[in-house]
């Protein structure tokens, strides 16, 4: 079954629907310049409200890895996912403090970045177009990754069955592909995580 995950949660709205249909992972924002970023005192309150089995993710650009640490331990957080220019050195040092999964996201424009997941020490890869674009790319790229990956990157409910069936990604990630007006939208978390449990369940 394809793992799912609702990122850019921020509301205890947010929560109430998460509740009701029970993805795999939740993402906080804690990159102060996104729109959706919350603090981690609101990160704590949410995480509080989540149902027991939902695995809350913090996404961070650049953090040092003292803070990330900090969150994953006093369990605000289950696992980190690092989204900016993180290096194998700063993965190294992160380890040092935690023992906690990490996600490193990847942006895929071409073939060419298709050389920087074999490199990452991170226990999931992220394979998107970029910080949060909410565009699409070419999925045929991803067909040879021998590592588990979630997939973002312009994902919503009418086109995630075609990424399931094309590509076979560990996990979905979703974010703008459930929102209206920038607030997630109940009916569209709805939808997503029908059209993604139907196509799962088929594999």
């Amino acid at each position: 079954m394809t793992k799912i995950k609702l990122c850019g949660i921020s509301r205890p709205e947010d929560i109430m629907a998460v509740n009701q249909w029970k993805p795999d992972y939740i993402g906080f924002v804690f990159y102060k310049k996104s729109v959706r970023c919350v603090s981690p005192e609101n990160a704590r309150r949410l995480k509080e409200q989540l149902l027991p089995g939902i695995l809350s993710v913090g996404v961070f650009v650049n953090e040092a890895p003292e803070v990330i640490a900090e969150l994953l331990e006093e369990g605000v957080i289950d696992a980190a996912q690092l989204h900016g220019q993180e290096s194998s050195q700063y993965l190294h040092t992160l380890r040092g403090l935690t023992s906690k999964p990490l996600i490193q996201a990847i942006q895929i424009r071409s073939e060419k970045d298709l050389y920087k997941t074999a490199d990452s020490t991170a226990d999931f890869l992220l394979l998107d177009s970029g910080a949060g674009t909410g565009q699409t790319f070419d999925w045929n790229l991803l067909k040879n990754i021998r590592q588990d990956f979630f997939l973002a990157g312009g994902l919503d409910a009418q086109n995630v069955a075609d990424a399931i069936c094309q590509i076979h990604p560990y996990g979905v990630d979703v974010s703008s592909g459930i929102e209206t007006n920038g607030k997630k939208d109940k009916e569209k978390i709805a939808a997503f995580m029908a059209a993604t449990r139907k196509r799962g369940e088929k594999l």
